[in-house]
């Protein structure tokens, strides 16, 4: 039995529906949701739902009953709480004995040196606390979603150009759909346990390249601008984004410019048996 948590999300659904794919069964997949009933879709495909909570340890026990590996995808909360509650899940794992947890952690230079600070090092403390707990793991360093790209680009970029304060600085994005697959790839092949992943592309892209990469594909003349922090937040804001998720999000432009995603790694090729999908091919399907 494979438990996903965070199933309603998009990655959490992506490697459900790749599991699906890959021929496991709905019997043999659980859903752990907070919220039932926003999981009619994975209920009406067969999936087992389990209501459980990362702040409520108990209802973690009970959900992993019977489980044998654990997809345990980074929490969603305010930040200040994830590290406490990948704790809770962990701690629920060990002691309800499942044979394998998989963590999607988050890659980087060095989370802990990240100008990011606390907004990503927990990623850090919970791969550690992992492997203190001496349970079998797999940690999956996921870079950005290609899939953010129009989003953190701008409105009606076609038009506009591309604005993000991101300076030259270069990120393997990787679509989620590949992210999922190569989940599912730990999920349901031997040997993973006690290994770190890459999942990112091969190559890494700047935004003035990715303006590029768009020119081709659109024919068109895409320029890149790089407006002030300031400006950039109320872009976001505009965008329907908080006050404090934009800030967020801008800090992400910051970690780019100062060049902490390109890690020149990537085990996607080797998880897929395939070369992942060209950054200027995943812009074609949205763009072309």
């Amino acid at each position: 039995m494979i438990l996903v948590t965070g199933a309603t999300g998009n990655l959490g659904k992506a490697t459900i529906n790749t599991l699906l794919n890959r021929g496991v069964s709905p019997n043999d997949i659980t859903a752990l949701v907070r919220d039932e009933t926003k999981s009619v879709e994975l209920q009406s495909k067969g999936i087992q739902i389990k209501i459980g909570d990362y702040q409520d340890f108990e209802s973690l026990k009970r959900a992993l009953q019977n489980v044998e590996k654990l997809l345990l995808i980074s929490s969603s909360s305010p930040i200040p709480k994830r590290f406490e509650q990948h704790k809770n899940v962990i701690n629920a794992a060990k002691e309800t004995g499942i044979s394998h947890t998989i963590y999607t952690s988050f890659e980087m230079k060095n989370l802990q040196q990240s100008v990011m600070g606390e907004e990503v090092n927990y990623h850090a403390y919970t791969a550690d606390y992992l492997k203190q707990m001496a349970i079998p793991y797999t940690l999956m360093n996921n870079t950005m979603y290609a899939d953010m790209i129009p989003f953190l680009s701008g409105k009606d970029i076609l038009n506009n150009g591309i604005s993000i304060p991101a300076g030259d600085g270069k990120t393997p994005f990787l679509p989620i759909a590949e992210m999922a697959e190569a989940i599912a790839v730990i999920l349901t092949t031997p040997c993973h346990e006690n290994k770190e992943y890459v999942i990112a592309a091969e190559t890494a892209f700047s935004f003035a390249e990715i303006a590029d990469l768009l020119s081709d594909v659109t024919r068109k003349k895409i320029t890149y601008h790089q407006p002030e922090i300031s400006s950039y937040i109320a872009q976001l804001i505009q965008s329907g984004l908080s006050k404090d998720d934009a800030a967020y999000i801008a800090r992400f432009s910051g970690a780019i410019a100062n060049g902490e995603f390109d890690t020149h790694k990537s085990d996607v090729k080797q998880l897929l048996g395939r070369n992942p999908t060209s950054l200027k091919d995943f812009l074609q399907k949205i763009y072309g």
